[in-house]
């Protein structure tokens, strides 16, 4: 079993910067592949970001690519997503999400482990 802690959400204006950390227990951190979803009020959870296990390939969204940067520190068993040039339709509920795919993938129906997600509201 993997539990998942989100933190550093909060309110900022649009073009500022926010940085999300996941902590994660339970399991071999090692051995999972992380990632952030987000969902908006009155829309489905989407994809923003993931990386592989060893904390050398990513996969972003188009939406978030060039803005976004999700990294991981294996040792402090921690997933960071740090998010600059913000805009209003960032806001969302994020979540962080684990699992042990090897092929990183923007589906969420492979994850197996979810947090209990962060808000970031972005003000125009």
């Amino acid at each position: 079993q993997v539990q998942l802690v989100e933190s550093g959400g909060g309110l900022v204006q649009a073009g500022g910067s926010l940085r999300l950390s996941c902590k994660a227990s339970g399991s071999a951190f090692g051995s999972l592949a992380m990632g952030w979803y987000r969902q908006a009020p009155g829309k489905e959870r989407e994809f923003a970001a993931r990386i592989n296990r060893s904390g050398t390939s990513t996969l972003y969204a188009d939406s978030v690519k060039g803005r976004f940067t999700i990294s991981r520190n294996n040792a402090e068993n921690t997933v960071v997503l740090q998010m600059n040039s913000l805009k209003p339709e960032d806001t969302a509920v994020y979540y962080c999400a684990a699992d042990r795919q090897l092929v990183l993938s923007r589906e969420s129906s492979g994850v197996d482990y979810w947090g209990q997600g962060t808000q970031v509201t972005v003000s125009s």
